[in-house]
């Protein structure tokens, strides 16, 4: 029988929780999707995992044998796949290095210009990933490392270097009445709707709405995406407004779309972050030692 490692991942979440809210906000995932994906291995296997109830999730005793397995089978599994990607990228002389399009900034480039010196004769490969897949490919073991905004899922299992930290503004269609402020508070936007991305990021979705610093006011969505640039059209079409970095006032500027500061809500950071497994990888630490050299002034 073969299974996604993905809903492994998931049960052993459950299982170390033991209760699907505070597994879904470790996955950033929504706890409809958790569920399901849980139901889903527990058909696949023929067997109940859970005992459901309102003190949460408890094992059965099929539930205690896979738990019991589970962690060692997945670490096991991804340091195969890291080693054979590895051998590949040494192989070809190429780091992989995956990025959200809000996470590159000025430095970037001199960032991988750095590399390159000191490595003679690599090259970066960079991947830019969709919003569906906050890590950038770092969680699949796809790339190498990752310059990502944070939080991510599953940050706390891996190595970060904090780069840059930046005040949140807010992107809204010129045509909005908002536009006429130099500055806005966030409070004011509240009622507005907002364009997000989809639901299952999770947490990652909710950190970038400012869920929690809404003060339990609910948020209205205007429309979803998981591109920059559907994300940006959407903006310029009236479907929503959104909080993004400083930066992106300046790499995303275009018709259409006004940006203004925001007070009260939290800034935003960027991290470049690479597994545990790397800790020894010259090649990566070379790559961490470049983002931390060109670091953009505070």
């Amino acid at each position: 029988m073969d299974v996604d490692t993905r809903l492994l991942r998931y049960f052993a979440a459950v299982a170390a929780e033991g209760s699907l809210s505070r597994a879904a906000e470790r996955l950033f995932v929504s706890q409809p999707a958790l569920t399901k994906q849980i139901k889903q291995l527990e058909s696949q296997l023929g067997v109940q995992l859970f005992t459901r109830s309102r003190a949460g999730m408890t094992l059965t005793a099929a539930g205690q044998a896979l738990a019991g397995r589970v962690p060692g089978m997945l670490a096991g599994w991804d340091q195969v796949v890291r080693e054979t990607r590895a051998a590949a990228s040494r192989a070809a002389r190429v780091l992989r290095v995956g990025f959200m399009s809000s996470a590159a900034n000025e430095a970037t480039q001199q960032i991988i210009a750095a590399f390159g010196r000191r490595r003679a004769g690599w090259r970066v490969d960079l991947q830019q990933a969709a919003w569906s897949d906050p890590t950038a490919g770092l969680a699949g073991g796809d790339v190498d490392a990752a310059l990502l905004r944070l939080p991510f899922p599953g940050q706390d299992d891996m190595r970060i270097e904090v780069l840059l930290t930046e005040p949140r503004w807010v992107a809204l269609p010129v045509t909005h009445p908002l536009t006429a402020a130099d500055q806005i508070c966030f409070r004011q936007l509240w009622d507005e709707p907002f364009v997000a991305a989809p639901q299952e990021t999770g947490l990652w979705r909710d950190y970038h709405l400012a869920t929690a610093e809404r003060q339990g006011h609910p948020v209205r969505i205007g429309a979803v995406t998981d591109q920059p640039d559907a994300y940006l059209t959407a903006i310029a079409n009236g479907d929503g407004i959104a909080l993004v970095p400083e930066s992106a006032s300046r790499y995303y500027a275009r018709p259409g779309i006004t940006y203004r500061p925001v007070t009260g809500v939290s800034p935003s950071q960027v991290g470049v972050a690479w597994a545990p497994a790397n800790d020894g990888n010259p090649v990566v630490q070379d790559f961490v030692r470049c983002c931390l050299d060109h670091k953009p002034a505070a």
